[in-house]
């Protein structure tokens, strides 16, 4: 075991941040370089979930020794840098805290994985979560024992929501909020990074940034990037018994909402798809495809109706209108955030 005083100024950590846009804002007391898993977390103006989340974390029921590496991705306040600060000094978890000072979603993505790989030269595996999520006790043992059994370059676990609303338990079971798959095993593809591992040979397939920042404000660059794994012939597994919790606030079950994330679904579904077409005619196809499923969406809509709530007949027609729109170059952007005003 190599250990390394973390004052910041030790070249270790300095090294790990070359990027002029990016600054350690917080370390742990001790570092071990030889741990062979780190858990990236991004942060954006939720410092009291990530309480929540660094506790799961903290009282993971694992034997294994791993890292973190959290992400302050709002350079302007930082509200998320002292709760990890915080954490780490009390060394209740080791790792740093870095700050992103450019925003966006991919952006604190990248910085969380490629810091983590130079930072721990041993590390083999990166696992994420995000702040507004915990996990369960035995989350990483079963995601890293998933991994090691089945020698997947990928895996992949549910993410299951708690709503602040519990007024809607059925809301539980929409394509927004329902995980892809109910089961243990191979799987061709997980499509989002909220629960996942990636192994160090995975990202090494690939230049940096691993996540395109064309998806930076739209999101989206998770599912890209495992598009791209899977057709570099990765494998991929899904381990349902691996839970982590989203906590999912009331304006995030409004119908506007709910309405404004199957658009969004959409736009990432054409954007990844048109970016995967590798020749002109086949972006054609997909584009072509794209406008050939509004009307057969309407038709699973009216199918859906009679037996199913408003809000979920109607997810088909606005993930179809969301990829039609994103066609002509309309793309929402959730993860442009407003700057605070001080």
């Amino acid at each position: 075991m190599t250990l390394i005083p973390t004052d910041l100024s030790t070249s270790r950590i300095s090294d790990a941040v070359r990027d002029p846009n990016r600054e350690i804002a917080a370390s742990s007391r001790v570092i071990d370089l030889s741990v062979g898993i780190v858990v990236c977390i991004p942060c954006f103006r939720r410092p009291q979930h990530l309480r929540l989340t660094l506790d799961s974390l903290a009282s993971q029921r694992t034997p294994r020794s791993f890292a973190v590496v959290m992400v302050e991705n709002d350079a302007a306040g930082r509200e998320s840098a002292p709760v990890a600060a915080e954490y780490l000094a009390a060394g209740r978890l080791q790792g740093v805290c870095l700050v992103e000072k450019r925003q966006g979603n991919c952006q604190a993505i990248n910085a969380a994985f490629e810091t983590a790989q130079a930072l721990f030269p041993a590390a083999t595996r990166f696992l994420m979560i995000d702040d507004d999520e915990i996990a369960s006790p035995d989350w990483l043992e079963l995601m890293v024992r998933t991994a090691e059994a089945t020698g997947a370059d990928v895996v992949g676990g549910p993410v299951l929501p708690v709503f602040d609303d519990d007024s809607q338990p059925w809301l539980a079971r929409h394509p927004a909020f329902c995980p892809a798959y109910d089961y243990t095993g191979a799987v061709p593809l997980i499509y989002g990074c909220g629960n996942c591992l990636i192994t160090r040979a995975a990202f090494e397939r690939f230049e940096r940034p691993a996540f395109d920042l064309r998806f930076n404000f739209l999101g989206g660059g998770d599912c890209d990037f495992f598009v791209r794994c899977r057709d570099a012939g990765m494998t991929f597994h899904w381990t349902a018994e691996a839970v982590i919790t989203e906590t999912v606030p009331q304006n995030r079950t409004s119908l506007g909402w709910i309405a404004k994330r199957g658009l969004r679904i959409g736009a990432i579904n054409y954007r990844v798809q048109s970016k995967a077409a590798r020749s002109a005619g086949a972006r054609a196809r997909v584009f072509a495809q794209m406008l050939g499923r509004l009307p057969l969406s309407l038709v699973r809509s009216a199918r859906l109706l009679p037996t199913s709530k408003l809000v979920v007949a109607m997810h088909p027609v606005m993930v179809a209108f969301g990829s039609a729109l994103a066609a002509f170059g309309f793309d929402p952007k959730p993860y442009e955030a407003s700057k605070i005003v001080s």
